[in-house]
């Protein structure tokens, strides 16, 4: 599982020009899920999501979680953070999880992040999405459960 993680100001998703999610001061998480995926993948992706210390304590040092600034998550499912385009110039996207398997998956992250406490807007799986932000710092952080990077 991979996931980009970006530190907002503000974001939004919109599909067919409706807005279907949106956040003010938090992250918005670019989840994707392999074929290979497990619930040790969600584990660890989750914890280290909603556990990132990266929002600026009064020294401006990135010391704070999420909680502790009154955060909120924009989760937005992308299979394209599979994608391998070493070879040619189009992308294979065959490490990405089928949207069977990966649904449910996704699912359960934005599940679990409702049952902590979290203030949670999603983009809408598989949709055609446009999402807006305003990057805080800029801070964008790169997840992978296999510890690829």
């Amino acid at each position: 599982m991979r996931a980009v993680v970006q530190r907002v100001n503000s974001a939004k998703v919109e599909i067919d020009g409706k807005i279907v999610g949106e956040i003010n001061k938090g992250l918005l998480v670019f989840l994707g899920i392999s074929k290979d995926d497990i619930e040790e993948d969600l584990d660890y992706i989750y914890k280290k999501v909603t556990g990132l210390r990266i929002f600026e304590d009064e020294n401006e040092n990135m010391n704070l979680e999420l909680n502790d600034v009154d955060g909120e998550l924009l989760i937005v499912s992308q299979f394209t953070l599979y994608a391998d385009a070493r070879k040619g110039k189009r992308p294979s996207f065959i490490e990405a999880g089928r949207p069977e398997m990966s649904k449910p998956i996704y699912r359960e992250f934005i599940r679990r992040a409702e049952s902590d406490g979290y203030k949670v807007s999603t983009g809408e799986f598989g949709a055609d999405m446009q999402v807006s932000l305003v990057n805080d710092g800029p801070v964008t952080i790169l997840l992978d459960s296999k510890k690829g990077f």
